[in-house]
């Protein structure tokens, strides 16, 4: 009996490592891969291992490598080898980046688990095209991050380099965590971040402006839900440049086939670059998508938008299937589809640019009765009166439009005070155009300009409020001493309020500032005649003269007897 205990303990001691290999090691070792990077030169940026986790061909791995990347290839354990489709994830601070392959087929993914692992379990790590003796490390330490993953401390039995990315699989063949890069060949710890975290990356509306990802020169995925995706073709509109919006918008039509989005943005891109008849093209095409989706509003909408743009521009287009009768139509065609009150506006638009001022004046007292009623919509109803030349009714919708705001004013009316103070200024309502100034003034008294203070000065002197009128040239003065304009209009001013001296030292600066101009000689000689000082002043009136001047001569002869 003793001597059959001793040969049992002699296998087990002997034998046990091999037995206790898991038997799923073969199959799963199909599953690891190792993925290069590459430069724009073609140059190789780096290695790692990683993990299929998907039948798509998902590969899960560490984030380093990839960053400045240009091109990627993943390669199983048969020697075959994959380009880098997209990235579709990554976190630069837990390393870790996932990317598709194109053309998968055949691909053995492996399952992850969330399921986090007790301190005191045996794990295995399993490198690229290793099938016998996997080091299999205990889990020294767990740390939980972002509320549901794991990130994990082991201990190996030996010490050596490990590659990062390197899934660590439980007992079950379940991939935990992937390896994370070491600190040194002599260190027996071993550093791994939940697999599962690495698998839930993906891309959202706002991952274009994430500088992880901005950081990797491969195709970024679009996000899979499609409200998503579209937030990021509306924020790349901004931020890439058209190649690449381009490809941008054709992975959106390729993966939302069906949707009319994609084809808005492409008609839209068009557009931008001048292309008309591929614009129409794009919006015949998203036209019929949005039809079977209900939706038809929205392109007819979108055509007559960038119809009337087209039309209206500095230099109109010439486009012989755009016109201003088809721009209405396709706002009609909208309205018809969806009674939306934004569909009048578009036709009021429309009405004003082909300067049927009635008719567009029609559809915003409609318009006034709307959901849409608010200081932009009476704004706009009144610069449609004005082109019609009727400045009485522009006044009116100026009113109506400030009135939307209750005192004490916020600073959203200031615009819309500042209009109509230059209304009123037109209309010769002076003082009425004061009090709209002083308003927006104090809205705005930490933004306000010279230019302000010079319209305020104008109003002030139209008004013959001159007292205001003087503090305000001066304090535009202050602002720009630079300024001619500004120069001559204070000087003036304080002669025609006998402010003399002050005319005469105004008058010197500008002098100084524009010695080849007559203003400043003018007033300068003006001033020192009306101070008794006619020979000084007769010499600067005559300067003012032999620079062109054409007051100078009736002056000359004035002051000289």
């Amino acid at each position: 009996m003793s001597f059959f205990i001793f040969s049992l303990s002699f296998l087990i001691f002997h034998f046990s490592p091999a037995l206790a290999q898991p038997g799923w090691v073969k199959k799963a070792t199909k599953s690891v891969v190792t993925v290069k990077t590459f430069d724009d030169n073609g140059t190789l940026l780096g290695s790692a291992n990683g993990v299929f986790v998907s039948e798509g061909g998902d590969v899960v791995s560490s984030y380093g490598l990839f960053r400045g990347a240009s091109r990627a290839v993943v390669i199983d354990a048969s020697g075959k080898e994959w380009p880098v489709a997209c990235v579709l994830g990554a976190n630069e601070t837990y390393d870790v980046c996932k990317v598709r392959i194109a053309d998968a087929k055949k691909v053995q993914p492996l399952t992850v688990t969330a399921q986090a692992q007790p301190v005191g379990t045996s794990l295995w790590l399993l490198p690229y095209r290793e099938t016998k003796s996997l080091p299999s490390p205990v889990v020294r330490k767990t740390e939980t991050f972002n509320s549901d993953y794991t990130y994990y401390t082991l201990k190996a039995s030996s010490s050596g380099q490990m590659v990062e990315g390197t899934p660590v699989l439980n007992a079950n063949g379940e991939v935990v965590a992937l390896l994370q890069p070491s600190q040194g060949p002599a260190d027996t710890l071993l550093y791994a971040v939940s697999a599962c975290f690495a698998d839930s990356l993906r891309t959202m509306g706002l991952s274009i402006n994430d500088p992880a990802l901005k950081a990797i020169n491969i195709r970024k995925a679009l996000p899979s839900d499609e409200s998503q995706a579209q937030l990021t073709l509306y924020v790349a509109g901004s931020t890439l440049d058209s190649a690449a919006y381009a490809q941008l918008v054709d992975d959106y039509v390729a993966q939302f086939p069906q949707s009319h989005e994609g084809y808005v943005y492409r008609a839209q891109q068009a557009f931008g670059g001048g292309n008309f008849a591929d614009c129409d093209h794009a919006l015949t095409e998203a036209l019929q998508r949005a039809e079977a989706l209900g939706k038809a509003d929205e392109v007819h909408y979108t055509w007559s938008r960038l119809m009337l743009a087209a039309l209206t521009a500095a230099k109109p287009v010439d486009y012989e299937a755009w016109n201003f009768q088809r721009a209405q139509q396709e706002a009609e065609a909208a309205y018809a589809a969806n009674p939306l009150p934004i569909y009048r506006q578009q036709q009021a638009y429309v009405l004003a640019a082909e300067k049927h001022y009635d008719d567009a004046s029609a559809i915003y007292a409609e318009l006034f009765q709307s959901p849409l009623r608010s200081p932009e919509l009476f704004y706009e109803a009144s610069r449609c009166r004005v082109l019609a030349g009727d400045t009485v009714g522009q006044l009116a919708l100026l009113d109506s439009c400030v009135a939307c705001f209750s005192r004490p004013l916020l600073k959203e009316a200031a615009p819309f005070i500042l209009a109509r103070a230059e209304a009123r200024m037109d209309a010769g309502e002076h003082r009425q155009a004061v009090n709209d100034l002083n308003d927006y003034g104090e809205l705005m008294k930490a933004q306000l300009s010279d230019g302000f203070y010079y319209l305020r000065y104008q109003a002030e002197l139209g008004g013959r409020l001159f007292q205001q009128a003087l503090n305000d040239i001066a304090q535009a003065v202050q602002l720009n001493p630079q300024s001619e304009l500004y120069l001559s209009e204070q000087a003036s001013l304080q002669v025609r309020v006998g402010l003399y001296e002050d005319a005469i030292g105004t008058a010197q600066q500008l002098v100084a500032l524009a010695p080849d101009h007559s203003d400043g000689y003018l007033f300068l000689g003006l001033a020192q005649c009306l101070t008794g000082k006619k020979t000084e002043g007769a010499t600067n009136l005559q300067r003012a003269k032999e620079l062109g001047d054409p007051q100078a001569d009736e002056l000359i002869e004035k002051y000289s007897k």
